[in-house]
């Protein structure tokens, strides 16, 4: 199982200087890729959860990181395909992949808040259907020399889109998908799928076997699909109760890497972006950066 790393985009500690420090540090330590994600609004109470408060783009932190590494992967899980027109996102990726030099991962999703489909203008209804739509459209953006698309949903008229990603028919696509419909649509048209914060890890297998089914349906290489679990990682000296997964000591979560590579999972980040007493910008950049640094060191492959 490959091991990535989030670098600092949620709350205080998301600064330039932490950005590089922990690219560089991730990079150094041998670490597979390096993560951002996307939360384009939060709600003035802040009931989405410390981490949605304040979110550095996920686009422009990854064209930035492109500029700082040389070898790691660089993927953003996930990416809300309704809040872009299909060819404006295609450009966008496609940049990231030819100023990486070929080493970007596209994790892509639906979107669930409904104040931020409101705010961009884009309609929830149907939002199966137009993925079903966009996900190959993206793909002939980045491989036909001419796109004509006439759809439920898009409209192309002839035309051309250079230059074209470095990786032969654009980046790798992983899901993010949690529903049995929206898991199948991983199997049938991505590259993979990447589970999101909220996934029950214990039974993450399950997820797995519905992507990998709707895929062997379709036809595919079942064994070249990804399996990428966003590690949502809480370091704690003392849990109460029942432990949760990826959240204790450096050492017991360490421990669960294997149970989540035996369900079936082919690269997990860590991301402590998701835990509220680093993500947040009420918490102490500083502190933030010192766990960092720990979990770095302890989490490297």
């Amino acid at each position: 199982m490959l091991i990535g790393f989030a670098v600092p985009v949620s709350g205080s500690w998301a600064t330039t200087d932490n950005v590089v420090r922990v690219a560089e540090r991730a990079e150094e330590l041998g670490y597979h890729s390096l993560w951002t994600f996307q939360r384009l609004l939060s709600p003035p109470d802040g009931s989405w959860g410390e981490m949605y408060r304040s979110v550095l783009d996920p686009i422009a932190t990854t064209g930035f990181l492109a500029a700082r590494t040389s070898r790691v992967r660089l993927g953003i899980a996930v990416l809300n395909l309704p809040f872009f027109a299909p060819p404006l996102l295609a450009k966008q990726l496609a940049t990231l992949d030819v100023l990486s030099g070929g080493r970007l991962d596209a994790g892509l999703g639906i979107g669930w808040a409904e104040e931020e489909y409101i705010a961009v203008g884009a309609d929830q209804r149907g939002r199966g259907r137009r993925a079903e739509e966009y996900l190959p459209l993206l793909r002939r953006f980045w491989s036909d020399g001419v796109v004509e698309h006439e759809g439920e949903f898009y409209r192309v008229p002839p035309i051309r889109m250079d230059p074209k990603p470095v990786q032969a028919g654009g980046p790798p696509i992983l899901l993010g998908a949690t529903a049995p419909a929206a898991l199948r649509r991983a199997g049938r048209l991505c590259d993979g799928w990447v589970s999101s914060s909220r996934a029950d890890l214990p039974s993450i297998g399950a997820s797995i076997a519905i992507v990998r089914e709707a895929a062997r349906e379709a036809g595919r290489d079942v064994d070249a699909l990804r399996f990428v679990c966003r590690g949502a990682v809480r370091v704690r000296e003392t849990t109460h109760g029942d432990r949760r997964t990826l959240t204790g000591t450096l050492d017991q979560i360490r421990g669960d890497f294997a149970m989540l590579a035996e369900q079936g999972i082919t690269e997990l980040f860590v991301d402590l972006n998701f835990d509220p007493e680093i993500g947040s910008p009420d918490a102490d950049p500083a502190e933030s950066m010192r766990r960092a640094h720990d979990a770095l060191t302890a989490f490297a492959p």
